[in-house]
């Protein structure tokens, strides 16, 4: 039994504002019917014992903790340091006074 119709699919493009004639209609109205058919064979797979799953393998996360470890101290960092100034990473100046 066909599910959709000749006219609802006229009717359905009318509403979309497109121009079908006659024969897309036929064919249009079997291939939705064939659609409808397939998606309600996949309703009747998914049933509620069945978690939703946004994959079609298990993913799981690969980042390690988020743990604070021991980083340089001050010294450090700037001991590596082409030049230093008052606790800060010394650079060269880029822009002039009048910029």
């Amino acid at each position: 039994m066909s599910k959709i119709s000749r006219d609802e699919v006229a009717h359905l493009a009318g509403l979309a504002r497109l121009a079908v004639t006659e024969a897309e209609l036929e064919t249009f109205a079997g291939q939705l019917d064939q659609i409808l058919d397939a998606v309600a064979k996949v309703g009747e797979v998914a049933a509620d014992d069945i978690p939703p799953t946004s994959h079609a393998v298990p993913v799981t996360n690969v980042f390690r903790e988020d743990e604070v470890r021991p980083g340089l101290s001050r010294e450090q960092a700037l001991a590596a340091a082409p030049a230093a100034e008052e606790d800060r990473f010394r650079v060269p100046r880029i822009l002039t006074e009048e910029a």
